[in-house]
């Protein structure tokens, strides 16, 4: 399906398939007469909900992203994402704004696996990207968000494309309560390590170290999140991890997000890193690897340098597959529930 947003009529837009349908439902809400818009969360930090966000904030948002990365009229873009979310939503609405052409794809872990023509825009989740390697050089402008990029990715992305392409890839900062991102960091052909954050979006840090985000032409509130961040200047900074991932295991804080980069850098498989209830040390540090048991890998792990003796892990746990929520984030809620349990039976 494509969509042309620059002679768009809605009576003519024939949908196929039950995505499809998704996306032209939502288009008759944008082009409604009504000046909010529902959204729902990924759930990934708690319990998924739902708010109303003003389509004029969600413009505002899409005007920042066509500008920063130059898309013209005309310009084709792809969704590959679920519209139930902000970022399938915002896709839409980027494309509305720009007036680009979109091309409608159903979600899927290989969205390109069909995909032969050029394309100037696309957002996809790092899960997709591992598994379109070989199709990317098909797209200009790559936007990846709703997980951290792990450094076996980025290592990958440059083995596929080489370290002098034409294509830029870019590692989103953002949420559902920001309309999507507010920062970007480019991680292809420039490798990046700090966030830049959009024009007119101001950070500062709470007590905790925590980002604080002031974006009137977004939410009119001062967003308060629970990421902790090193900040560089006033529109740069770097993520460390999420507050409540912390693990405080025998009195010691570890930031579970900084341990599974240096581990992703050693193994291709998922890697997260979680703190299980112990009686002597309040939370014992264990690492849950994605895929069937293996020796090697357990090899490498046990070699990597970690900064502290507390930062190597108790235990190394292999399970079939990690739990994620339906737009592809890793669900540590569940997936630690489903650990704890299963040691308290």
């Amino acid at each position: 399906m494509l969509i042309d947003f620059k002679n768009l009529n809605l009576n003519h837009l024939s949908s196929e398939t039950e995505f499809e349908k998704k996306v032209k439902a939502f288009l008759e809400e944008w082009y409604s007469d009504e000046k909010t818009l529902s959204v729902q969360t990924s759930g990934s930090t708690g319990i998924p909900k739902i708010f109303e966000i003003e389509k004029n904030k969600m413009t505002a948002s899409a005007e920042m992203t066509c500008n920063f990365l130059g898309l013209k009229e005309g310009n084709i873009a792809l969704l590959c994402l679920p519209v139930e979310y902000i970022s399938g939503k915002m896709m839409v609405v980027r494309s509305v704004v720009g007036k680009l052409k979109l091309i409608i794809i159903d979600p899927s872990t290989k969205p390109l696996q069909n995909l032969h023509d050029e394309i100037d825009f696309c957002a996809m989740t790092p899960l997709q990207v591992e598994n379109s390697l070989d199709e990317l050089h098909w797209i200009k402008n790559v936007i990846i968000g709703g997980a951290a990029v792990s450094e076996s990715l980025k290592n990958k992305i440059f083995n596929t494309l080489g370290s002098k392409g034409s294509q830029r890839i870019f590692e989103t900062y953002g949420m559902s309560e920001t309309l999507s991102h507010i920062a970007l960091k480019q991680i292809y052909p420039v490798s990046e390590s700090f966030f830049t954050a959009f024009e007119n979006v101001e950070i500062s840090t709470d007590e905790r170290g925590c980002l604080k985000i002031y974006a009137p032409h977004l939410n009119a509130e001062i967003l308060q999140t629970n990421d902790l961040v090193e900040i560089k200047n006033n529109n740069q900074f770097r993520f460390l991890g999420r507050i409540d991932n912390v693990i405080n295991s025998g009195g010691a804080k570890i930031f579970p997000e900084q341990l599974e980069s240096l581990v992703k850098k050693e193994i291709q498989n998922e890697a997260v890193f979680l703190g299980i209830n112990d009686e002597s040390l309040g939370q014992k540090l264990i690492l849950i690897i994605e895929g069937k048991e293996s020796q090697d890998i357990i090899n490498k792990i046990t070699a990597i340098p970690f900064e502290k003796k507390f930062h190597k892990p108790k235990e190394i746990i292999f399970i079939e597959k990690i739990p994620r929520t339906p737009n592809g984030k890793i669900n540590r809620i569940e997936l630690k529930n489903t650990l704890q349990n299963n040691i308290n039976n």
